[in-house]
């Protein structure tokens, strides 16, 4: 059964957010928490597949930032966001956080949430099912919905969720050219060349990291990347 979680203080907010959520997909359970304490005990206590909140809860200006860092703690959980605070200051905060998309409210509509939601539910399918997890193949271990789940020879490799997205579409098809067009799908923002380059430099300095002489990533001129490690 889908589980998802609805922290948000304003209560005809939160049952709006439910309302969509509920018509998008019946069936699914919504669980909704309206305080920082609660939420961040029932993300100890519960598995969820998508959690929705906002920043600011009751005083607390900043405790969307906080239950953030506690999720990311837990290593589960694709975040989406939804905030009045301004989006152009917010975006890159959350998305430094991991965080899977920011709404800011009143500048969006349903069907954009409808979208947003259900792109997340993809990505993140019910723990009951397989885990999205790259295959153990040999010495990497990949789980692009855990921070800190990534392991090269049995050492955790220190990646931002990004990157592991983009490291598992390179390693599950190892040895072939992935175009940056595909890649630009594995993100939500920054569609273009520069950013997909500036994660794969954040993977490979992780890797080296623990590994100085990793060199497991092909650069294609003009198409993309490959995993090219064991060719050698």
């Amino acid at each position: 059964m889908t589980k998802v979680a609805v922290i948000e203080d304003d209560i005809p907010t939160s049952n709006q957010l439910r309302g969509w959520i509920e018509a998008a997909r019946p069936g699914i359970v919504v669980e909704q928490w309206f305080t920082r304490d609660e939420a961040e005990a029932a993300i100890a206590r519960e598995q969820y597949d998508v959690i929705l909140l906002d920043i600011e809860l009751g005083r607390e200006r900043n405790a969307g930032v906080a239950i953030i860092n506690a999720i990311n703690k837990a290593g589960t959980t694709p975040v989406l966001v939804v905030s009045a605070m301004p989006a152009a200051i917010y975006r890159s905060i959350m998305k430094a956080l991991d965080a899977w998309d920011y709404l800011q409210k009143t500048t969006f509509e349903e069907s954009d949430f409808v979208e947003t939601f259900l792109d997340m539910l993809r990505s993140a399918k019910p723990r009951s099912e397989a885990a999205p997890a790259a295959p153990a193949r040999e010495e990497l271990s990949i789980d692009p919905l855990r921070q800190g789940a990534t392991q090269w020879r049995g050492k955790r490799v220190n990646l931002p969720l990004t990157a592991q997205r983009i490291l598992l579409a390179l390693y599950e098809h190892s040895g072939q050219v992935v175009s940056y067009e595909d890649l630009f799908q594995v993100v939500k923002s920054g569609r273009n060349r520069d950013n997909i380059r500036k994660h794969v430099s954040t993977i490979r300095d992780a890797f080296r990291e623990i590994d100085p002489d990793f060199d497991g990533i092909e650069n294609v001129p003009m198409r993309g990347f490959r995993w090219a490690q064991g060719e050698r």
